[in-house]
């Protein structure tokens, strides 16, 4: 008797350290697999999301020695690298101490906060309308020295390495890091060079960037504003109305359009300077344009027509009018509303 119970004990032994310590975790033909788990997942829900992987060879398994241990009640909110050949003590020990691999998040041609927003959070847990909230509070933003209109540049155009489950405020702090990087002691003395703080080059920048994407004509396009602004005269940015709009789909600005749009401070036919902020995100090329920004005497300047790229620029009024009667002609006769 005595016999069969230490053997009956003995396969217990064994089917438990086979449970814990046996490889669990498949070869899949997918690649790398990654097992998301959200705040507050159950173990119920991670099971479903192994299954739904096929990665697992024995989810009872895994759902056994989690109960047992006691681990369902501490699993930490991650992304995990299903490795192949993992057995569940190791799947267990890193889902309970939160050792998670970061993942690399992009985001480019960007142009609103909720474009933004909704770019970010595709890639990570992090909810869009809290990311947006955050970038949206004056109060919150004070530390960083921006404000609601201009906390886009907080955002650099870049590659960053951040945990799936990154908080909103961690994700804003990296980003400030990275833009304190970028605006070295350099930078920041050739904005002031020019009279422009660093957000003010980035607003810049953006409606440098929405007015072309010819890299050679860029300095060029800078220079023009920063005239225009040295003078005093409104930028009549064009870009700035399709903002103010809401609309970037619009081939040719109207005086309806700047009429419409006469109430929003980025309306820079009617008001003077700058806009409060950004109009995109603007490329690091682009914030170059501005700070190395080619000196001319240049006010005016219209699309090219005969289906070139890039702009004619002019000095005189009389000059640009020429210019652009011949834009708006080459407009009518393809039809461009």
């Amino acid at each position: 008797m005595i016999k069969k119970i230490f053997l009956l004990f003995l396969l217990i032994v064994l089917l438990l350290l086979a449970a814990f310590l046996a490889p669990n975790i498949s070869k899949t033909d997918k690649g790398v697999e990654y097992l998301l788990v959200p705040q507050n997942a159950t173990l119920n829900s991670i099971l479903d999301s192994l299954n739904k992987k096929e990665s697992m060879y024995f989810p009872f398994s895994f759902y056994a020695c989690t109960r047992l241990t006691g681990y369902d009640k501490n699993i930490q909110a991650g992304r995990y690298k299903l490795k192949p050949g993992l057995n569940n003590l190791f799947l267990l020990n890193n889902l309970v101490k939160g050792r998670q691999l970061p993942l690399r998040i992009t985001f480019n041609n960007i142009r609103t906060k909720e474009q933004l927003c909704g770019r970010i959070c595709e890639q990570i847990m992090l909810d869009s309308a809290t990311l947006y909230k955050l970038l949206n509070d004056d109060s919150y933003l004070e530390k960083y020295n921006v404000n609601s209109h201009n906390s886009i540049c907080l955002f650099m155009p870049n590659t960053y390495e951040v945990y799936w489950n990154i908080p909103a405020n961690k994700l804003i702090d990296k980003m400030h890091a990275s833009y304190t990087n970028f605006w070295n002691k350099e930078r920041i003395q050739q904005a002031a060079t020019i009279n422009l703080s660093t957000t003010e080059v980035m607003t810049l920048a953006s409606i440098v960037e929405e007015e072309s994407n010819l890299s050679k004509e860029k300095p060029t396009i800078a220079g023009l504003y920063i005239n225009r602004l040295k003078r005093r005269r409104h930028l009549q940015a064009d870009p700035t109305i399709k903002f103010a709009i809401g609309d970037f789909n619009i081939k040719r600005i109207r005086h309806k359009h700047i009429e419409a749009s006469k109430a929003s401070p980025y309306n820079t036919y009617i008001y003077t300077g700058l806009p409060p902020g950004p109009i995109r995100i603007p490329s690091i090329e682009s914030i170059n344009a501005v700070l190395n920004y080619e000196r001319h005497p240049y006010i005016y300047m219209c699309a090219k027509t005969n289906g070139k790229s890039g702009h004619d620029f002019a000095v005189s009024y009389r000059e640009h009018v020429n210019n652009a009667n011949k834009y708006r002609k080459a407009m009518n006769i393809l039809g461009v509303k």
